[in-house]
């Protein structure tokens, strides 16, 4: 779907919004005087924010902002304004908005909420819905409207890449699409497939190829501005798997059936390196990105392998449902030849981080970033897509030792498993790092407020969020 927003002067029309800062300001529009005593006896009697005033051929609805924005707590109120708005505004996507006064803070929270909402994935539909909405081009001054359709549109593509099914998106898929936004939005890529993934040597990412008949590929994107504030680049490294089988330790036809969106670490790094770079923020910023399907061939990889990595490592293999860590690990290692100041991973990583916390946040893990990881924390508050942070003690290294090579895919305990796949990837680090699992909110199968149902892409406004304010780090 295609979304718009644009400034203009409003001319009367239908589903006109009327943005009120508070309930004093309604002497500045245009209503009779039976239409205000009716928004104030509403918004006194049952508190209500939205109020709808029917006229003839015209949608007129007020909506009273009295609370100010004192905490991220107010901001995801107005989210959900804009939530609400759009429920309110369904049968029409041009929706016209009209703030009485200029608090642009207010404002933009109120549209990301209304934009988010209009979502809807329509690739496989023949009638497509575009959302249109008009803002009265004479009070808001303040909002930065590029940015905001920047990161809207860069949320779309998220929850686009992980709604796509793997009839239509396989790794070398995923690849192009890369290489197109890279073109289009200026961000350097570079791409590998089976044969250049051999030469490097990328032992995770191949075993878990084995059992597919599809290649794999291993995407490098680069954003680096002339005026970048780092010279060493901020990393972000997105788990691909386009599909999930579990292999030949085969998942129950329930937990496969949405196997399609094992990729959303990688679509979240995609999409959020595409809005840095469509706002060219000042931060050097670099996505690594293994991709692959994981299915169960004859000569798929096996519980009991021992698969030599990238950086020679030699990992025993215990399950092979845990495939995710495997392909990260690789890239992991990769990422030491950049020296960098900091590298974030996010993955749909393990069903534990869904089962601790639900859809409601993101379960993080760091080492040697305890500043950084804080500054993403607030970064998360401000969007409302907030880390878990889980307890990183060295008595869960005892739990993936093993008796015949240097570590263990999975933990030897029935518990944590969340936190021994973070203990798994630490391995292949040595600088400032972060891991996100946000296996429980990357797609939901009821409606999560603006973010949807289905792919929800909460982690493209964090890392967007966070890039956006690197410079104070």
């Amino acid at each position: 779907m295609q979304i718009s927003i644009k400034k203009k002067s409003i001319p009367n029309s239908e589903n006109e919004i009327t943005v009120l800062v508070n309930s004093n300001h309604l002497n500045e529009i245009n209503i009779s005087q039976e239409e205000k005593k009716y928004f104030l006896n509403k918004i006194k009697s049952s508190k209500e924010t939205i109020v709808s005033i029917n006229r003839l051929n015209q949608n007129f609805v007020l909506v009273n902002c009295d609370k100010e924005i004192n905490n991220y707590k107010d901001s995801e109120f107005y989210r959900n304004i804009g939530h609400k708005l759009n429920k309110v505004l369904d049968s029409k996507y041009t929706i016209n908005v009209i703030d009485t006064v200029n608090k642009s803070y207010i404002l933009n929270c109120i549209l990301e909420g209304l934009a988010l909402t209009g979502y809807e994935y329509d690739r496989f539909k023949k009638q497509k819905k575009d959302l249109k909405i008009i803002v009265d081009s004479v009070q808001d001054q303040n909002l930065n409207f590029d940015e905001l359709i920047s990161v809207i549109e860069s949320t779309f593509l998220c929850r686009d890449l992980v709604n796509d099914p793997f009839s239509h998106l396989k790794a070398k898929d995923l690849a192009t699409i890369i290489k197109k936004l890279g073109k289009k939005n200026n961000f350097k890529t570079k791409h590998f497939f089976k044969s250049d993934i051999k030469k490097m040597k990328m032992g995770g990412l191949l075993a878990v190829n084995q059992g597919s008949l599809d290649e794999p590929s291993f995407s490098i994107l680069e954003h680096k501005p002339n005026n970048a504030v780092n010279k060493r680049p901020l990393i972000l490294v997105g788990k691909g798997i386009v599909y999930d089988t579990g292999g030949l330790s085969l998942k129950p036809t329930k937990g496969m059936d949405i196997m399609k969106v094992d990729m959303g670490g990688a679509a979240c790094v995609i999409s959020a390196i595409n809005a840095v770079a469509k706002s060219n923020l000042p931060v050097y910023v670099i996505g690594l990105i293994p991709a692959t399907d994981n299915r169960p061939s004859g000569n798929a990889y096996a519980p009991g392998d021992v698969v030599e990595m990238y950086d020679g490592t030699n990992v025993e293999v215990l399950n092979t449902d845990a495939e995710g860590r495997m392909i990260l690990a690789d890239a992991l290692s990769y990422a030491k030849k950049y020296n960098p100041q900091l590298v974030i991973d996010m993955a749909t990583l393990t069903g534990s981080a869904a089962r601790a916390i639900g859809h409601f946040g993101i379960v993080s893990m760091h080492n040697k970033a305890e500043k950084q990881h804080q500054k993403l924390k607030e970064a998360g508050l401000e969007v409302y897509e907030r880390l878990a942070e889980m307890p990183f003690w060295d008595e869960y290294d005892e739990l993936m030792k093993s008796d015949i090579a240097d570590i263990r895919n999975i933990g030897n305990a029935d518990f944590a498993g969340a936190i021994t796949a973070g203990k798994f990837l630490v391995h292949f680090t040595d600088y400032p790092w972060i891991h996100l699992d946000i296996a429980g909110p990357t797609y939901v199968t009821s409606e999560f407020g603006y973010r949807g149902k289905g792919a929800t892409a909460i982690g493209v406004r964090l890392i967007y969020n966070f890039i956006k304010n690197y410079t104070k780090i």
